[in-house]
């Protein structure tokens, strides 16, 4: 059985158990390219996706934090929305955890990078949709936002609430640190992912023509980090540098990052489009 084949007689159970049984169900932790899918189906199977419903159950997608990449599908029961359950879990969390990870010796810790993090988790045991999105923050960083900006080594992960207490018990070490590990309420997660916000002229919203402004490239060079496959767009691969980006679109880059495009701002009297981007550090 295939993937879609797979996450559609998922998503049917998970939703007909919450509708038929009035309480909350949810998925793991979806990539971009899952959630992707997720909704190709409900649109396959005449569902409207911007109704927020899934066959006849509402669903909340949640991650943790605002702007969350990996994400879990919540199917809600009658008695509950979509702001009940966000407000419930930023500070009493049922379905997604908040652990922090930080040294045990701040002097001595090694830059911990999101891979590093990942890697001790997985090595664990614990499978890959089993744990969200990844925060890290290094002393000395002055690009972070948010009042802890520059302040110290620390992680802060988001998983299935079900893995929490086992992650705080068993991990001790990330890479050569030895380090602490606590649940806290999501709300106290205050690192943000550095960004900058960027605005520019470009003949189209083309992806071609949308990277070349972006990472300050030939429309050629662009064109050919599209043909290598080396370009995603909301977590698939874009086979098309004629593709017209659309608000909202996370755009990521093999070897040179990740942004988020953000629309036009207005048109030049040449005709230009003037967009902007959220490009991350």
């Amino acid at each position: 059985m295939d993937e879609k084949s797979l996450l559609r007689g998922r998503i049917r159970e998970l939703a007909g158990a919450a509708y038929q049984n009035d309480y909350m169900t949810h998925t793991v932790f979806l990539s971009a390219s899952e959630q992707a899918l997720f909704y190709d189906i409900l649109r396959a199977d005449g569902e409207n996706p911007a109704s927020e419903k899934a066959y006849g159950a509402p669903f909340v997608v949640w991650g943790g934090w605002e702007e969350s990449e990996r994400n879990v599908f919540c199917f809600l029961p009658s008695y509950m929305d979509k702001e009940s359950l966000i407000s419930a879990e930023m500070t009493e969390p049922s379905v997604v955890s908040c652990i922090r990870i930080t040294p045990v010796n701040a002097r001595f810790a090694d830059a911990l990078t999101h891979r590093d993090y990942l890697g001790a988790l997985m090595h664990l045991g614990i499978e890959r949709d089993q744990i969200g999105d990844i925060l890290t923050e290094h002393a000395g960083d002055k690009s972070l936002e948010g009042p802890e900006k520059g302040g110290r080594e620390q992680a802060y992960v988001f998983v299935l609430k079900d893995m929490a207490q086992t992650i705080c018990h068993d991990l001790t070490q990330v890479r050569h640190t030895t380090v602490t590990v606590s649940e806290v309420a999501p709300v106290q997660c205050t690192v943000r992912p550095a960004f900058t916000v960027e605005e520019g002229s470009v003949a189209s919203e083309r992806l071609d023509a949308v990277l070349a402004f972006v990472y300050r490239l030939s429309r050629g060079k662009a064109q050919e980090l599209v043909a290598a496959e080396q370009v995603f767009i909301d977590g698939r691969t874009a086979y098309s540098a004629g593709y017209d980006l659309k608000p909202g679109s996370r755009v990521s880059v093999r070897g040179h990052g990740k942004f988020v495009y953000e629309g036009q701002v207005h048109t030049t009297r040449k005709g230009r489009l003037y967009v902007r981007v959220k490009k991350y550090s």
